[in-house]
């Protein structure tokens, strides 16, 4: 779900947008008329980011995992 803006954002766009060749305008139009039919597609809730971490691993486990993927690199560059 997208957001909503004032109207007076809205004028200060379409001030803006008027200014366009009539082709450019089309071009717009037609982006925007896909947006709105694609916009079920993209739709998510933000609430289902959030919670708990599920994970059948006990800490320990998930720690020892952390630790063992790290890569220590004494390496340095010059420069």
């Amino acid at each position: 779900m997208g957001y909503a803006i004032s109207n007076k954002t809205i004028d200060k766009y379409f001030s803006f947008l008027k200014k366009l060749d009539n082709n450019t305008k089309k071009k717009l139009i037609i982006k925007l008329a896909e947006s709105i039919e694609t916009e079920e597609d993209k739709s998510f809730e933000l609430k289902k980011l959030f919670g708990a971490w599920d994970d059948s691993r006990d800490s320990d486990a998930i720690i020892k995992e952390i630790r063992e993927s790290r890569v220590n690199s004494r390496n340095i560059e010059k420069l």
